[in-house]
C-alpha cells in the first residue's frame, strides 16, 4: 500500500511520489535557539522525526534537514541580558535542544544547518532575487515584493488584497507596500553584522530556510514540515522567495503538525501556562512524553494534563509488561513446542494494520491502537498451557519492530527483573517448596514494594508490573 500525506497546499491526502526513486527529501523548521525549548517545540521534533523512522523502516533513504536559527532579533535581546557573545548563548541553547529531542528518542538530522554557517548562500539567494526584479534595497534593507509573485497566499489561501488589509508598515522599517517583508536588515550599532552588497547586516527570517533548503536538498524538495504556526507568514515568504528565485515549485508536499494545549488552553509564553521540555523529562520517562505526544494525530491539536500523561504513562507499560511476560515464559517454560496454529499468521496480521494506519498520514494513533491489540493476544496466547517459542517470538519481534518505528526502543527499555529481584523470586519459591510460608508473603509483599506483582499459575510464577 502507497503512503497518503494530507498536503497543507492542496488541503486533501495525496499518494506520497518521491522526486528521486526510494528517496525522501525532508526540511523541519526547527527552533530559533535564545531559550530552553518547550512542549509545543518538542512536538514537532517526535512527530516528524517518527515520519523520517516510518519512511526508512519502509525502505527509503531519508535526507533529514533541522536547522538552528541562531541570529534574530530574540537572540540579539537575550544576550544583551545575559552579556554573553551571541555565539556562546546560540550554542548552548542548540546544546541543551539536542539533549532534549535526544533524550525524546529524536534522531540527529543529516543535517543541522545554522543561519551564521549558510551566510555567504543566503546572500547570493537575495542578491539573485533582486537581480530579478522581485527585492529592492533601501538604505541597507533588503525586501522581498509579495505582489510580484502572483502566486502568493497558495498555502495559507488567502489572496493579496485579504492579506494587505491586516498588514502594517512599523516604525523604522522602510519598506514600499505593508506586505513586504525583509530579506536583509541593515545593522545596528553594536550588533553583529556580516558584510553584504548592501552593506553590513543580517539576514531576516524567513529568507533561511529557504537558502537552507536549496544548498543541502536542492531547488524543489519532496517534503517541507514544521508546525501549523509557520504556515504563515512563515511558509508562505519561503514558497514565494524560492519559486521567485528557482521558478519551480519550492516542495511537493507540505505537512503541518497541530497545536499544543495545556488543560484545555492554547500554549503561550504570554498567559505562562508553558512547561520546558527539560522540567518534564526530570519529572517523566522521555518514552511515556514521546508515546504520549503520538497517541494523537499530528495535525490534531493535543491537549497536555497530568492526568493523561499518567494515562500514557499506563498504557506503555502494558505493551512492555506484554513484552517481558512473553520473555518470562521462553526463559521458564520448560515445553515450548505448543499451539502454532494460526497465531503466527494472527502476529502477521497486526504488522500489516500497523502498516495500513501509518500508510494513512502517518495515523500513530491508530498505530497505537493496533500495538494494544498485539498485546491483547499476545496475553491471551500466554494464558494457554502449551505456548510455542515460534509464536512467543514473532509476538516479541511484531512488538519491538513496531515500537521502533515510532521511537521507543526495547532493548533500552529497564528490564523488570533485575538480578536482586530474580534472586528474590527464586528464594521465595524455594520457601515455598519448604512450606516457609512466612517467608515466602514476606518476598511477595518486598516485591510489591518495587511495583513487581506475582501469579502463582500452573505454569510457574508469572510477574506483572502494578
Amino acid at each position: 500500500m502507497s503512503i497518503t500525506i494530507y498536503n497543507t497546499m492542496t488541503r486533501k491526502k495525496e499518494t506520497f511520489t518521491p522526486i528521486v526513486e526510494n528517496e525522501v527529501s525532508m526540511y523541519v523548521c526547527g527552533p530559533t535557539v535564545y531559550n530552553y525549548i518547550h512542549i509545543g517545540n518538542a512536538r514537532p521534533a517526535i512527530v516528524f522525526d517518527t515520519v523520517r523512522r516510518y519512511f526508512e523502516y519502509k525502505g527509503f533513504s531519508v535526507k533529514y534537514v533541522l536547522n538552528f536559527t541562531d541570529v534574530d532579533d530574540k537572540i540579539i535581546d537575550a544576550a544583551n541580558k545575559t552579556g554573553e557573545k551571541v555565539s556562546d548563548l546560540t550554542n548552548r541553547f542548540i546544546d541543551a535542544y539536542l539533549k532534549d529531542v535526544q533524550a525524546l528518542g529524536v534522531k540527529p538530522a543529516t543535517y543541522h544547518p545554522r543561519v551564521t554557517d549558510t551566510m555567504d548562500e543566503i546572500i547570493t539567494f537575495i542578491g539573485g532575487l533582486v537581480e530579478k526584479g522581485y527585492a529592492y534595497e533601501v538604505d541597507g534593507d533588503v525586501y522581498f515584493k509579495p505582489r510580484m509573485f502572483d502566486e502568493y497566499g497558495k498555502l495559507s489561501d488567502q489572496s493579496v488584497d485579504e492579506l494587505r488589509s491586516g498588514a502594517r508598515i512599523k516604525v523604522g522599517e522602510k519598506k514600499t507596500d505593508p506586505l513586504d517583508f525583509a530579506l536583509w536588515k541593515g545593522a545596528k550599532p553594536d550588533e553583529i553584522a556580516w558584510d553584504s552588497p548592501w552593506g553590513k547586516g543580517r539576514p531576516g527570517w524567513h529568507i533561511e530556510c529557504s537558502a537552507m533548503a536549496k544548498k543541502y536538498l536542492g531547488e524543489t524538495i519532496d517534503i517541507h514540515a514544521g508546525g501549523q504556526d509557520l504556515a504563515f507568514p512563515h511558509h508562505e515568504n519561503e514558497i514565494a522567495q524560492s519559486e521567485a528565485l528557482n521558478e519551480q515549485p519550492f516542495a511537493n508536499y507540505w505537512m503541518h503538525n497541530g497545536y499544543m494545549n495545556i488543560d484545555n488552553e492554547k500554549m503561550s509564553k504570554s498567559l505562562g501556562n508553558f512547561v520546558l521540555t527539560k522540567d518534564l523529562i526530570q519529572m517523566h520517562d522521555p518514552k511515556v512524553i514521546r508515546f504520549f505526544m503520538l497517541s494523537v494525530h499530528y495535525r490534531n491539536p493535543i491537549n497536555f494534563t497530568d492526568e493523561l500523561l499518567q494515562g500514557a504513562k499506563n498504557s506503555l507499560e502494558r505493551i512492555q509488561t506484554t513484552y517481558f511476560n512473553l520473555e518470562h515464559r521462553k526463559k521458564t517454560s520448560m515445553n515450548l513446542a505448543g499451539n502454532v496454529d494460526g497465531w503466527l499468521e494472527k502476529v502477521e496480521t497486526f504488522k500489516n494494520q500497523f502498516e495500513a494506519a501509518m500508510d494513512d498520514d502517518f495515523n500513530t494513533a491508530n498505530a497505537i491502537s493496533v500495538l494494544f491489540e498485539a498485546a491483547k493476544e499476545a496475553n491471551l496466547y500466554l494464558e494457554s498451557k502449551q505456548t510455542d517459542e515460534k509464536v512467543i517470538g514473532a509476538f516479541q519481534q511484531v512488538i519491538t519492530d513496531l515500537l521502533r518505528v515510532l521511537g521507543i526502543q526495547m532493548d533500552e527499555l529497564d528490564e523488570l527483573l533485575d538480578a536482586d529481584i530474580d534472586a528474590l523470586i527464586k528464594e521465595r519459591t524455594a520457601a515455598r517448596k519448604n512450606r516457609d510460608f512466612k517467608r515466602a508473603d514476606e518476598i511477595r509483599d518486598m516485591l510489591q514494594e518495587k511495583d513487581i506483582i506475582l501469579e502463582d499459575t500452573d505454569q510457574g510464577v508469572r510477574w506483572r508490573r502494578g
